[in-house]
């Protein structure tokens, strides 16, 4: 063996959805798709705690966790959606969750009106629905290059290559 080289044994550690002959706690650890469902939960589950406590007035320092909760869970996400990819950031499903992240941001931020704050999360939901559930047309479009750019994997894909086929697109 090479003194460079890794020993015959060891294996290379990569996220994926591919299955893996490593055992199935390992391949669990490593899939990607796991690690999004978990992110997403915990997001999910922030959220409806950020929400719920602004809606029946919880002391906003007891919502801290759950604001801190939502941007974390929302920063995984964001990695695990990008892939590594720059396009994601000028596609419709990176606008949204941009316009998503100003709009907590600003929950902090308008302290003097509860209201304000309200329709700031109240607003995120909206986006958060919006955004999950339009066409792949809208979610894939690039408003950099000003046309749509599909992706390897994600929501409405498949359909999104039918349409592009048919020219519908």
């Amino acid at each position: 063996m090479n003194a460079n080289s890794a020993p015959e044994h060891a294996t290379e550690v990569t996220l994926t959805d591919e299955p893996s002959s490593r055992g199935p706690v390992a391949s669990c650890l490593f899939n990607a798709r796991t690690w999004n469902i978990t992110a997403r939960t915990v997001h999910l589950a922030a959220m409806g705690i950020l929400l719920g406590g602004y809606a029946f007035a919880v002391e906003p320092s007891r919502l801290v966790p759950s604001l801190l909760a939502c941007v974390v869970s929302g920063l995984i996400l964001t990695a695990l959606e990008t892939s590594g990819r720059l396009t994601w950031f000028h596609q419709g499903r990176g606008l949204v969750t941009f316009a998503k992240l100003l709009l907590i941001c600003a929950v902090p931020l308008c302290k003097a009106s509860w209201s304000l704050q309200m329709a700031a999360l109240m607003g995120i939901v909206v986006l958060a629905s919006v955004g999950s559930h339009m066409p792949a047309r809208f979610r894939y479009y690039s408003v950099w290059y000003h046309e749509v750019i599909r992706c390897s994997g994600g929501p409405g894909v498949t359909r999104l290559a039918e349409e592009v086929e048919s020219g519908d697109v």
